[in-house]
């Protein structure tokens, strides 16, 4: 073989590479004669992937059901992927920032348009029947979502409407916890008490949710829009990326999910009730959560008139 000038400079920089971590390169080397090509089920994991849905029961279309929303949370995932990107960067440039918000939009499109496979995919009177079986679990139970929302935004705008006069950033973060928006659809409207749906969930995810809610208090995406000069917070191409991301996540994805939820829900084939036992009409509208992630970005008549127009 003949060392040419550019496989010598990448020999150059393989010992640099291992140099550095006090490794061999001689060694590495000769780890690649063993070593079996990649293939694509192996990088991807196609076996493993395609052995992660478990059906329930014997309803075909439960298979959609799951899939569906495991595809979701892969798209969760790869939002936050996203986000972690412009939350972890000392200094994000505008052109980074609104092309990785666009990013996240385009996540949150594919979100609200796939709702057709909810709406048109699926029997309903197997959903009704499939869906008993579900009961207490809920969608009201994706953590990653909880993820997206508190690296977004500030936590006030996260908090019930009605409690947010009494709380700021000193807050503890427990309280804080108590009073997020999401709380009332877990309780008991009659007693305050907490439903299994909502016990479970804090069980398995309260920690990382506190953490994450202190972790994000400085970093999350309002907070690094602030941060830029204020020059590149007047940047019409920026605001219109934060504005859709907005309007995309707490209007448009919202009401794409109520309205495939009402098609199954209120089919008169059940009782009308979601399975975690929550109020889902008003919990689900954007009108009564009141969940904005950049309130400073819009006029007052955007905020009053907020998910009235869906």
């Amino acid at each position: 073989m003949q060392i040419t000038d550019a496989t010598q400079e990448i020999l150059n920089n393989l010992e640099q590479k291992f140099d550095a971590i006090d490794q061999k390169t001689a060694t590495h080397l000769e780890g690649l004669l063993w070593s079996k090509p990649i293939t694509y089920w192996d990088y991807i994991q196609t076996d493993a992937l395609l052995n992660l849905q478990i059906q329930r029961t014997t309803l075909p279309d439960e298979m959609v059901f799951i899939m569906y929303h495991q595809v979701n949370e892969l798209l969760f995932k790869m939002i936050l992927w996203e986000i972690h990107q412009i939350s972890n960067h000392q200094k994000p440039q505008t052109e980074f920032f609104t092309e990785r918000l666009m990013r996240i939009s385009r996540y949150f499109d594919m979100l609200t348009t796939s709702f057709d496979i909810m709406g048109d995919g699926m029997e309903v009177e197997q959903y009704m029947k499939f869906r008993n079986t579900l009961t207490p679990a809920s969608g009201f139970q994706s953590a990653q979502y909880r993820l997206i929302e508190f690296a977004s935004t500030d936590l006030i705008n996260l908090i019930d409407y009605r409690f947010r006069a009494t709380i700021d950033r000193n807050t503890p973060y427990e309280h804080a916890f108590e009073h997020l928006y999401w709380q009332a659809a877990g309780k008991d409207h009659n007693t305050g008490e907490k439903s299994f749906l909502i016990l479970e969930f804090e069980r398995k995810y309260k920690s990382l949710f506190l953490r994450e809610m202190e972790h994000f208090n400085t970093i999350n995406l309002w907070q690094k829009f602030k941060q830029l000069p204020e020059a590149d917070q007047q940047n019409s191409a920026l605001i219109k990326a934060m504005r859709h991301y907005d309007h995309t996540v707490n209007i448009t994805w919202v009401m794409g999910h109520l309205n495939a939820a009402k098609k199954y829900i209120d089919s008169g084939q059940g009782t009308g009730e979601a399975t975690g036992g929550s109020d889902w009409k008003k919990y689900m509208h954007p009108k009564y959560q009141r969940r904005i992630f950049f309130p400073e970005l819009w006029s007052e008549e955007e905020l009053k008139n907020w998910g009235a127009e869906s």
